[in-house]
């Protein structure tokens, strides 16, 4: 198991010792049997729960909502809302209590107060670096100071993992000394245009840039299996990577155009015209190119599994690209623009995706990285967390859809709209649940 992986299964142990969370989902109370009664096997059902932001019509954040002023429907049908936390200002307050479960017959106890911790706030810092150029890491380390600075406070728990050569596994922590150590060592290690271009390809397009990306997804999807486990937070997973192209610059790669490339070097520009039609004909053909026809759609697939992941998780992805405001190619590389400007649209798609489709927003293509920091410490800080039991029990019924209705007609609401079940476990397959 490699050192990124072990600290993320370190990150929620952390939570759960160091943050006092609850490790497991709430169940549902049955009636106490008596001796004379068969055994009832229950089957354990955990909470699904949503994080909402509600503000009004000036932005503020409205924190005196109850129980009563939701109503959460899952695909049309309204849920009972069984458990009810708020955070304002980073400090939590339990406003319902999933219900414990029943004493035995004829046992008194005394009412049960449930402790807070003194914040509700839990941020992973991802920093893959195997999707940042090298040229960018001044800009990366100023990204962070500026987190450690505006976005980090005093009571915070963060932690911080990298992808790749940086080597950055640093479990929950409320020391912001540690978040400077970390700072020193975040170093870019993506490819270069000519790197890739000039790199072996196999089916489904470069090889290396496709290793490099399940590295980075399988590296989120262990932290967010963990997180799954810490309940009634909110968690902030940043996202700090130049974003994934499984099929950048085709025709350079394959010799049908682009500055540097066979086709355009071994043609002069007499014969150019009328070569054009061959030239296409050549592209439609190529076996290559037919093997990478779907690549696109394997990175989607990809990426619709760790927002799935997130959402299961309560986690919002913040996407954040540390190239800022993007101009034109390198000097040094030769790339075609053309073929350049359809990379930089695919890679910042692809953070966009990984935030909106978990509530969390991306900052891409822009260099105002403080206001973007204010807002996710905004998000972070003041919101409500919502749970239900699913009254679905169809397991075969994956894909649910969330709607929620404020009868007071409260607006400007920000929750996520659905959530997927986890397939079941294959045949023969040892996995734990």
């Amino acid at each position: 198991m490699s050192p990124n992986v072990r600290g993320c299964y370190a990150l929620v142990l952390s939570a759960a010792l160091v943050g006092g969370l609850s490790a497991q989902a709430p169940v549902r109370p049955g009636p106490a049997t008596s001796p004379q009664d068969p055994p009832t096997f229950r089957v354990q059902i955990d909470a699904v729960t949503m994080d909402v932001i509600v503000r009004d019509d000036q932005g503020r954040f409205i924190a005196d909502l109850k129980k009563d002023d939701f109503e959460v429907y899952e695909d049309g049908v309204k849920q009972e809302i069984a458990s009810m936390t708020m955070s304002h200002g980073g400090r939590v307050t339990n406003l319902l209590e999933a219900p414990p479960p029943a004493p035995p017959e004829g046992v008194i106890l005394p009412p049960m107060r449930r402790m807070n911790p003194t914040s509700g706030r839990i941020f992973l810092f991802f920093v893959d670096d195997l999707h940042m150029q090298f040229q960018s890491t001044p800009r990366v380390r100023d990204l962070f100071q500026r987190i450690s600075r505006t976005l980090i406070h005093e009571g915070d728990l963060f932690a911080v993992v990298s992808s790749g050569p940086s080597s950055i596994a640093l479990d929950l922590t409320y020391d912001k000394r540690r978040m400077d150590e970390a700072i020193k060592k975040m170093t870019g290690a993506g490819m270069k245009p000519s790197e890739i271009i000039e790199g072996p390809s196999g089916r489904g397009g470069p090889s290396e840039l496709r290793y490099r990306a399940h590295t980075a997804f399988a590296t989120m999807s262990e932290a967010l299996t963990n997180l799954e486990k810490v309940h009634d937070r909110r968690k902030a997973l940043v996202w700090v990577s130049e974003g994934y192209d499984f099929n950048p610059f085709q025709n350079s790669r394959l010799g049908f155009g682009g500055p540097g490339s066979p086709f355009l070097q071994n043609e002069g520009a007499r014969l150019q015209n009328q070569d054009n039609e061959m030239n296409r004909g050549d592209q439609l053909n190529d076996p290559q190119r037919q093997s990478e026809t779907f690549s696109d759609a394997e990175l989607a697939t990809e990426l619709g599994e760790i927002t799935r992941a997130a959402n299961r998780a309560n986690a919002t992805i913040y996407a954040i690209d540390p190239r800022g405001l993007v101009a034109g190619g390198d000097i040094g590389e030769e790339v075609d623009p053309r073929e350049w400007s359809e990379h930089i649209r695919k890679t910042q798609d692809t953070m966009r995706v990984l935030a909106e489709e978990t509530g969390g927003i991306a900052v891409v293509n822009q260099n105002d990285f403080d206001k973007a920091l204010k807002r996710i410490d905004a998000e972070s800080s003041d919101y409500y967390v919502l749970g239900y039991y699913s009254s679905n029990p169809d397991p075969t019924v994956r894909r649910r859809r969330i709607e929620l209705r404020t009868p007071k007609q409260r607006s400007n609401l920000t929750y996520r709209t659905e959530y997927v079940l986890k397939p079941p476990p294959r045949p023969g397959s040892t996995a734990k649940p």
